[in-house]
């Protein structure tokens, strides 16, 4: 199975926002605070058109399985990216595309200059915080910046000098 990665387009928006919601009904965390409610996930194109943000999708056979991207949240600390609306579809987990698709944006947001890349999750994607771990993020006791998705109480950072 061959996967490729490139950046959003457009015409990506009705395809990501679909994955993404039905991966958080998958996970039952489809509620308020979270990127399910979040104006921009039906905009992710718009989005990533901000300076200093970057946004990959994983394509096997002509067919969106995923997305990831880097963005320099409001309030984090200085040199500091987010990792952010990383979703990969059901039937693509376990085989390392999610772990190329965060290699590949980790390696984005150093080019990007940023020292440190900032994760939020939830305790239901568990797989998906040991991936996290196995890639050096850190657990924090607490969120940092203002992504505006309070629901979430796992926050990690991982220092890109490693």
């Amino acid at each position: 199975m061959n996967v490729s990665f490139r950046p959003i387009e457009e015409k990506d928006n009705p395809l990501l926002v679909d994955l993404i919601r039905k991966v958080f009904r998958e996970f039952k965390i489809d509620k308020p605070g979270t990127v399910y409610t979040d104006p921009t996930t039906d905009a992710l194109y718009q989005l990533f058109q901000t300076p200093g943000s970057a946004y990959l999708v994983a394509e096997q056979e002509g067919e969106i399985i995923g997305g990831c991207g880097v963005y320099p949240t409001d309030g984090l600390p200085e040199g500091c990216a987010e990792l952010v609306k990383f979703y990969l579809a059901a039937e693509t987990r376990g085989q390392g595309i999610g772990y190329q698709l965060m290699q590949q944006n980790i390696a984005l947001a150093k080019e990007l200059g940023y020292k440190q890349l900032y994760l939020e999750s939830f305790p239901e994607l568990a797989k998906a915080v040991s991936m996290y771990e196995k890639a050096g993020f850190k657990p924090l006791p607490h969120a940092l910046g203002n992504s505006g998705h309070y629901a979430c109480n796992i926050w990690m950072l991982k220092d890109l000098a490693e």
